[in-house]
């Protein structure tokens, strides 16, 4: 009693003013540590879809369609022009009319800045326009005696005063001399011209249907730069009269020529040799009842785009048949206008084009992509209407017959990306089929962008599986064994040896998988086999003799050690497995395995599936294996005693009981370690060959997702295609990850409450 009363002394009273402040700071406490949760959990919710609608801030302009806007209309005397250009900066502008006058002018006002004048031959009248590529700014005009006279528009800028100064000029590749195209002086009907600075290749069709052709050859004196010869070539080819040829066109190379005739047939020359060209096919380009009204190359020279009088433009270029000779293929088609098509201007340096209709409506198309990006009415009409587009395909400038000049801005930054380009498979140039691929960049000007999501994404999956295959049966009957049937003592340095390998960085892993285990694994390719094949049947005979073997002798081992016995069985089968790798790789496969899957067609790369599953499924092991641990561990003593009292087994009833129980956990282990898969960057990048292709073959590299982004990410210009793209690829990580934590937190909840009322 006198204990109790002392005791009681010592504590305050319930209503004393020491307990009632002691609650009072309990509760404050309480209820800072219930808001400061709830803030947390509010933020990371908040962060989470901050982190979505950025992404998606980034990504969305890739699916923006075109937009023009009409700044400024004015009026110039010009009559007929054949053609118009804009200068770099979009303030410039280059008309060049039906009678060979040229004109410099201002593209916002139509003030005049030079007047220059072509040394045409005395006497000669222009029969015929060329325009070559529009990057190198080269024309020739035809005459009627067989001479041409090639030119080229070229910009001095200067900076005086520190204000940008841009001086027009015409400059001559090849003098100013004309060029006789046609030796016997007839005149040329039709011209195209392409010139740089090595060669000039002139190709022009006669009043009499002869297809006469020249090249010029500049040959620099290297003692005097200032002194060069010119070696000619010419062809002379009689098409047959009924042959009515209403196009011709060379390409930037000068190696291919391409006629149109009023049948809708194609010819397709080769011109390599100037002196011996060749007519590699002809082809009907077109139905029966549909004319060719344009031809034009697309940039790079490789597809020529061929408009038609029912407003459809097709895509064609050349592909190797299977007996290594070249063909051409209509690629696609573009059906989005109904009149014929009067003009096609492609751009400077990508794989879009803008068409006109008689009726002035411009349609806005990328070849690639497969995409129209805006068809609408800019123009009163069409008809001997021309347009040119800005080097940098933000400005379009129009000029009527009557010489009514619009300028036009255009807003299309992103006209690569489409559904069909990043998911479907694209038929690129010179492809002989539709493919996936990624590549972003090119040394090249005429790249095509090639922006294929698929095979990294397809990389990304496949990483997933392949490590998903090595950490899923190891992680989950590892935790089995270690929560049900370990002893406790082993239990307690087993668990936290495993948990703590997850502190090891990819990076070091991603290091020692590329640059020690890879090559370990090409040189040892039979022994890694037989480790995979001999353990499993080693491990069960292991299990097998130690129930035959004396209890004597078993029972001096306590429960639950009985899984050290494998450690020297698992070492032994290492060893031996790498020892034999030599002699197994010389009597099986002739000394070298990957040599022998080659010769077998599959394919073998130093750095692949294999090496990245082996490491990237150590890395996940410790995630599923502590979180399945746990699930199991956690299941209430007293339905395994319960069952074990029924006289279930201990295998029984793990399998009937304790594995329902734990179900859930064992399934949100496995969604979070495959989360952890799909989202690794630094293994999948160090280890593979960081090759973009679809390959199920586990001795094949890929690309994944994360380390694409990784590799590319700092040289992608900020705001370009290149850089929303990979944005994108980052929006696909960040929802798949959605989903399958989605998908994860209902199934386990259903198996929650389907197994809670065991």
């Amino acid at each position: 009693m006198v204990e109790q009363s002392s005791v009681d002394s010592v504590l305050p009273a319930a209503n004393s003013p020491i307990a009632v402040r002691r609650r009072a700071w309990r509760e404050l406490k309480d209820k800072a540590a219930r808001y400061g949760v709830a803030v947390g959990g509010v933020s990371v919710v908040f962060a989470i879809v901050l982190i979505f609608f950025y992404l998606l801030y980034v990504v969305m302009p890739l699916f923006d369609g075109a937009h023009t806007d009409v700044e400024d209309s004015y009026e110039l005397s010009v009559k007929q022009p054949v053609h118009i250009a804009l200068n770099e900066y979009n303030d410039v502008a280059f008309v060049a009319d039906k009678e060979a006058n040229l004109r410099f002018f201002d593209a916002h006002s139509g003030d005049t800045i030079t007047t220059p004048e072509l040394p045409l031959p005395v006497g000669a009248i222009v029969n015929s326009f060329a325009k070559g590529d529009l990057s190198t700014g080269v024309m020739a005009y035809g005459f009627n005696n067989g001479e041409a006279i090639v030119f080229k528009r070229e910009y001095k800028i200067s900076y005086p005063n520190d204000e940008r100064h841009i001086d027009p000029l015409i400059t001559y590749p090849i003098g100013e001399t004309a060029i006789v195209v046609d030796p016997e002086g007839r005149a040329l009907k039709l011209l195209t011209a392409q010139s740089n600075d090595e060669k000039t290749t002139l190709a022009g069709l006669t009043q009499d249907n002869h297809l006469v052709i020249v090249g010029l050859t500049r040959e620099a004196n290297f003692i005097n730069e200032d002194e060069f010869t010119i070696e000619e070539q010419r062809a002379n080819i009689e098409l047959p009269n009924a042959e009515v040829i209403t196009h011709i066109n060379v390409d930037i190379d000068q190696r291919e020529l391409y006629l149109a005739d009023d049948a809708g047939f194609l010819l397709y020359y080769d011109i390599t040799d100037i002196s011996e060209p060749h007519l590699i096919q002809k082809i009907k380009a077109v139905p029966s009842d549909v004319d060719i009204t344009t031809l034009e190359f697309l940039t790079g020279g490789i597809s020529i785009l061929v408009g038609r009088s029912d407003g459809h433009v097709d895509q064609w270029f050349p592909l190797r048949d299977k007996d290594n000779n070249y063909t051409l293929h209509n690629v696609r088609s573009f059906d989005d206008q109904d009149l014929p098509i009067v003009a096609i201007e492609t751009e400077y340096s990508r794989k879009g084009f803008h068409a006109l209709d008689t009726e002035g409506n411009i349609g806005i198309y990328h070849t690639t992509a497969e995409r129209t990006l805006l068809v609408e009415p800019l123009i009163e009409s069409g008809l001997e209407t021309q347009i040119g587009i800005g080097p940098h395909a933000d400005a379009l400038i129009t000029m009527s017959k009557a010489g009514t000049v619009q300028m036009i801005h255009v807003d299309n930054e992103h006209p690569e990306v489409s559904w069909h380009s990043l998911w479907q498979k694209v038929w690129y140039e010179s492809r002989d089929q539709p493919e996936y691929i990624w590549q972003s960049s090119s040394a090249s000007n005429d790249f095509e962008p090639k922006f294929s999501l698929s095979p990294l994404t397809f990389g990304t999956l496949k990483a997933a599986f392949y490590a998903m295959m090595v950490a899923i049966p190891l992680a989950i009957m590892g935790a089995i064994y270690t929560a049900y049937f370990m002893s406790p003592q082993m239990r307690t340095l087993v668990k936290p040896t495993i948990e703590i390998m997850e502190a090891l960085p990819t990076v070091i892993l991603g290091f020692l998988a590329g640059l020690w285990l890879a090559p370990i694994v090409e040189g040892h390719l039979p022994g890694v086999f037989t480790i995979l094949i001999v353990l499993p049947i080693m491990t069960i005979l292991t299990a097998y003799l130690w129930t035959r073997l004396p209890a004597s002798f078993t029972e001096r081992i306590p429960d639950g050690w009985e899984a050290a016995v494998l450690i020297p069985i698992v070492i032994m089968v290492g060893v031996l497995s790498m020892l034999a790798s030599p002699s197994l790789e010389l009597w099986l496969f002739d000394g070298d395995m990957p040599r022998w899957l080659g010769e077998v067609g599959i394919g073998y790369d130093q750095r692949n599936s294999l090496v990245v599953g082996l490491v990237m499924g150590f890395a996940v092991i410790p995630t599923i294996f502590s979180i399945t641990e746990d699930a199991i561990f956690g299941v209430p003593k007293h339905l395994t005693i319960g069952s074990l009292a029924l006289g279930a087994t201990p295998w029984q009833t793990l399998t009937r009981v304790v594995l329902l129980t734990a179900s859930p956990g064992i399934f949100s282990a496995v969604m979070i370690g495959l989360g952890r898969a799909v989202g690794e960057t630094m293994i999948v990048l160090m280890a593979t060959g960081n090759t973009p292709i679809m390959d199920f073959n586990i001795f094949e590299g890929f690309r994944a997702l994360s380390a694409n982004i990784a590799v590319e990410m700092p040289e992608a210009e900020v705001a370009s295609t290149h850089y929303r793209v990979l944005f994108l690829a980052a929006l696909v990580l960040f929802m798949a990850t959605f989903i399958f934590n989605t998908v994860a937190e209902v199934v386990r909840q259903r198996l929650r409450m389907k197994y809670s009322s065991l």
